[in-house]
């Protein structure tokens, strides 16, 4: 057997590295991660804001141009000016609304003086030049 100084020798090497990894964690400083941001643009946070301008009327004049009355009687179509900032279903719902007509199609252009000129198709049950008589068109 061994001699007691040799059992106490070995005793405390056994119980030091015990103890050194004890310590071992509380001597590490915890370093915090940065993350590294990659995006160019950042977005800020939308809501919903009140409308700020109320259009007096979507439609505001039709037109009476040769062809604009070449349209009124073989295509079914009507041809008005419209406001520049109005979408083909808000013309719609201004057709539907002013003349109790149902448009089928709505195609749009910006002519070069910067008006915004509609081409509105009436369902085959609403006939364009019944409706241009009761605009005052023919």
């Amino acid at each position: 057997m061994a001699c007691p100084t040799e059992a106490v020798l070995f005793s405390t090497m056994a119980a030091a590295p015990k103890t050194a990894k004890k310590a071992a964690p509380k001597d590490v400083k915890a370093t915090k991660v940065v993350k590294v941001t990659t995006r160019k643009s950042y977005t800020r946070p939308q809501f919903r804001r009140p409308h700020t301008y109320r259009r007096p009327s979507v439609i505001r004049y039709p037109l009476t141009t040769d062809k604009a009355m070449k349209k009124i009687e073989e295509n079914n179509t009507l041809t008005f000016i419209v406001d520049a900032c109005a979408n083909k279903t808000e013309i719609k719902k201004a057709m539907r609304k002013l003349y109790q007509v149902k448009a089928v199609k709505v195609n749009t252009l910006i002519r070069p003086d910067g008006l915004k000129k509609a081409y509105i198709r009436l369902s085959a049950a609403h006939d364009a030049l019944d409706t241009a008589n009761k605009i005052g068109l023919v």
